[in-house]
């Protein structure tokens, strides 16, 4: 069953890159006491992610933070070098580009889709969460397109 709201988020450990390379991250700390906004896209550099979700909470990081947020996370399916380099490609220095590079959160939030059909293999459906301690608030997924997990529909959101 995937996760709702009011659940709490698994506690995995994936990567971000750090200064001197890829660095090992605690989904528990990245939640723990903080207000946090996550949404994960089907793939680094596809072309909705890069044309319009990743870009819209670059240019709304301000708007959100300045509602109470803590940090913003990007999530994928993808490696760290790949988050990394699509991350600053789109000037996302202040967002976490979080590497799901095994599929391991998506797996555990039960949000993956099976992409295999046009060689991507499994991948994280589309989705924007407000977490707050570690506890989901608000989910939203989105089948085709970004009316529910835009930066615009979260920052309505908060």
């Amino acid at each position: 069953m995937a996760i709702k709201i009011g659940d709490k988020l698994p506690d995995i450990e994936l990567q971000v890159m750090g200064e001197k390379g890829p660095e090992k991250v605690r989904t528990g700390d990245l939640f723990a006491g903080k207000k946090v906004v996550i949404f994960a896209v089907p793939g680094a550099f596809t072309p909705t992610c890069s044309k319009a979700h990743l870009p819209g909470f670059v240019v709304d990081a301000d708007k959100i933070k300045a509602k109470g947020v803590d940090s913003i996370i990007c999530t994928s399916v993808n490696d760290t070098f790949v988050m990394d380099a699509w991350g600053k490609a789109h000037n996302a220095e202040d967002l976490i580009m979080l590497a799901d590079g095994l599929g391991e959160f998506a797996k555990a939030l039960d949000l993956t889709q099976d992409r295999t059909a046009s060689q991507m293999g499994i991948r994280s459906q589309r989705y924007a969460m407000i977490v707050n301690d570690g506890t989901v608030e608000l989910l939203n997924i989105d089948a085709q397109g970004l009316d529910q997990t835009s930066a615009e529909t979260i920052l309505d959101s908060l």
